[in-house]
């Protein structure tokens, strides 16, 4: 992944250099130079944080464009779940559906039918033999890649199985080659309606080790308005399109993607700090005997995420109400297939990047490692962060790696004056 392509971007128009960016990303990959915030692009997992937390909107995502459903000429709308509960007092999802026919897509293919289905895999592979429990679901990007740079040695637990986005749109494309086999592959558009950047990133960077499936990624937020132009719900009656029940819907808010395993040996955790707490506790070995750990990055699940336009808890109460006249699932699960497709499967697993790397040789890095620590030990320990670094660790790396310097430290400097206006009147009162 050396050529990472990100989802969130700086407008540095708007950057006021506060550090409240700083001190909440979870891979201190953010550094103020200059009076802006700086990205360091292999640390970022494309959590959102920084975008939740710049009280300047300094931080934004980048998504495509709807625009470019004129590109192709058969396009299929992938909504996520958690589109459902940005709308007040809604009852049926087929308005939603709808309005999406009615903004100019030809079809559309719910993630949380998908979902459903791999809920039903994911309970085949828990029953496989020889598979390492505690199992991390793969549903989140974000906590995917956290995984490959922070906590390589559960890589392997990562559930080997495409997210309910990928699996959708796979299962969208199959649908409408079969209905229009006149169509080549690049005639069909596939187009994600998403939640978060982190997904953005997912498609951008090919995680399964291949193309994928989705041709573009626009953001809830942008299609939330355009709904509410089109949605009329006094148009008399619908289009039947909705192919989820509750287990699907469900998936938008933590604890839906659990629950549909149909048993009670699992964790759920939303919040990246939270995340990164259980996922200690895993590698330490500190963790019940469970079998499967559901993890999102944004606070609340994906009704979390930066590109949505409701509060995530309102968002959540909306989805409770809305499923309380939904089926179970509108799709027969209750067999669940003998083996999971192969082309359902993730190629590859996280793979680690060694993004704190001092050296390419071993006793270079023990000697900068030990500077590191003899410059720490120097500084006030108190992690203010004006130094442009979110911690005094992280500025005694910075100042050996060479891309700044101690006088940046606002205590230092400070003994520094102190020590020359001493020096000054000594010399001033032997004279």
């Amino acid at each position: 992944m050396n050529n990472y392509k990100h989802s969130v971007s700086l407008d540095a128009e708007k950057c006021c250099s506060c550090t409240m960016c700083l001190h909440y990303c979870p891979t201190e990959a953010i550094r103020i130079k200059d009076g802006r915030a700086n990205i360091k692009a292999p640390r970022c997992i494309d959590c959102g944080e920084c975008i939740r937390k710049c009280p300047y909107h300094a931080k934004k995502p980048i998504y495509g464009k709807f625009e470019r459903i004129k590109e192709y000429k058969w396009t299929v709308a992938l909504p996520d779940p958690s589109l459902y509960g940005q709308f007040d007092k809604l009852d049926d999802v087929d308005y939603v559906l709808n309005g999406l026919l009615a903004l100019g897509f030809d079809d559309v293919y719910e993630v949380a039918q998908a979902a459903e289905l791999f809920s039903a895999y994911t309970r085949l592979y828990l029953k496989t033999e020889g598979v390492r429990k505690p199992v991390i679901s793969s549903a989140c990007p974000a906590v995917v890649r956290l995984i490959g740079i922070r906590f390589p040695s559960l890589a392997e637990r990562v559930l080997p199985i495409l997210p309910p986005m990928e699996v959708a749109a796979q299962m969208a494309r199959k649908k409408a080659k079969e209905e229009h086999p006149e169509l080549a592959d690049e005639e069909i558009g596939l187009f994600f309606i998403s939640p978060c950047p982190a997904k953005v990133s997912y498609v951008g960077n090919k995680f399964e080790g291949g193309k994928s499936n989705i041709d573009e990624v626009i953001s809830i937020s942008d299609i939330y308005f355009m709904l509410l132009g089109v949605m009329n719900r006094d148009a008399g009656e619908l289009k039947p399109l909705a192919k989820s029940g509750k287990i699907g819907i469900g998936w938008a808010s933590t604890g839906g993607e659990s629950s549909a395993l149909l048993n009670d040996k699992y964790l759920a955790a939303d919040g990246i700090e939270n995340v990164i707490h259980v996922l200690d506790l895993i590698e330490t070995g500190n963790m019940p005997p469970l079998e499967y750990i559901e993890l999102s990055a944004c606070p609340g699940g994906c009704v979390g995420g930066v590109m949505n336009v409701a509060n995530p808890y309102m968002a959540k109460a909306k989805l409770q109400n809305l499923r309380k006249y939904m089926p179970v699932s509108q799709n027969n699960l209750t067999k669940e297939n003998e083996y999971i497709p192969k082309e359902f499967f993730v190629e590859e697993l996280p793979q680690y990047e060694a993004i704190s790397k001092l050296s390419d040789n071993i006793g270079e890095s023990i000697r900068m490692m030990a500077e590191i620590q003899r410059i720490r030990q120097g500084l006030p320990g108190i992690n203010c962060g004006t130094c442009g670094a979110p911690s005094c660790r992280a500025f005694a790396e910075d100042i050996v790696k060479g891309e700044t310097t101690a006088d940046k430290c606002i205590m230092v400097y400070r003994k520094q004056v102190e020590k020359y206006i001493k020096e000054k009147k000594q010399d001033a009162n032997k004279e």
